[in-house]
């Protein structure tokens, strides 16, 4: 995948610690923080589906996985999924 691609992050609502459903990037900061390390821009999209997290290149859904299994803020150096997302995102063609 060359420098700087688009990737378009969907993500759906979820509920944190008994509160309401809702859309919250709290979880997403780490994905954020490693995709732009990379040199990637990202655009923001939210969908319908609970608990979801979709990583968008070239219309073509690369990664996806449930946003509670992403770590709470951060960096993303230390989250596995993040790793495993931007893996996915450089054998994007």
């Amino acid at each position: 995948m060359p420098e700087s691609a688009v990737v378009i992050l969907r993500y759906g609502p979820y509920s944190a610690v008994n509160l309401s459903v809702e859309h919250r990037t709290f979880r997403l900061q780490g994905l954020q923080v490693v995709l732009a390390k990379d040199g990637h821009k990202v655009i923001l999209e939210k969908i319908e589906d609970w608990n979801v997290v979709e990583l968008v290149v070239n219309e073509e859904v690369v990664f996806h996985c449930n946003i509670n299994d992403l770590e709470f803020g951060g960096d993303g150096k230390l989250d596995p999924l993040c790793q495993e997302a931007r893996v996915a995102v450089l054998n994007a063609y």
